[in-house]
């Protein structure tokens, strides 16, 4: 049971990771997308009007693009439900990776504002601790993995192949008892 609850855990940390991952590599290729748009007196009437909310107001620019997110994802649940899985899945991707993205430059935009609202500040502080968490639970993982696969280069291939060649004939040819 210990061994299932920690297995548990180690897939909701990865889960949690991937989220972090996701919104950290997509933040700057949204900002790009948006710098690439040649709209910028627009863009600066957006930023100007985001600066001139109250935090409150902020928190809903900030809600927008899930609310805005939320039919293509009912509409990925309809394209399951009749056989499409393909394009269910693409979907659900797309609207995941335009999601984290767009979440991601609007917060780095919204955030000194959101971080007014105390209860925002202090649920902010909580997924930070669950990140540090997350990286606790998965680290030593990756420190095996990493330890495997450098034993796995074409470089080092000769010298894991004779360990284990050394360690498979002491287990045909066991050390005789004393």
């Amino acid at each position: 049971m210990r061994r299932v609850l920690r297995i548990f855990w180690v897939i909701l940390a990865l889960v949690f990771l991937l989220e972090a991952w996701l919104w950290s590599k997509l933040a700057p290729i949204v900002a790009f997308i948006v710098w690439l748009i040649p709209l910028q007196p627009i863009k600066a009437r957006i930023a100007a009007a985001i600066e001139g909310l109250s935090p409150a107001a902020t928190l809903i620019v900030f809600v927008v693009p899930a609310a805005v997110l939320f039919p293509i994802k009912i509409a990925a649940l309809w394209l399951f439900h009749r056989g499409y899985w393909m394009s269910g899945v693409g979907m659900l991707i797309f609207a995941k990776l335009a999601g984290v993205g767009v979440t991601a430059f609007i917060f780095e935009v919204t955030r000194p504002k959101l971080m007014q609202l105390a209860w925002f500040a202090k649920l902010y502080d909580i997924v930070m601790r669950g990140l540090a968490w997350a990286h606790e639970m998965v680290d030593p993982i990756k420190r095996r993995i990493r330890q495997y696969s450098y034993m796995l280069r074409p470089r080092n291939a000769g010298r894991f192949y004779r360990h284990f060649m050394r360690v498979r004939r002491r287990m045909q040819h066991p050390a005789p008892a004393e």
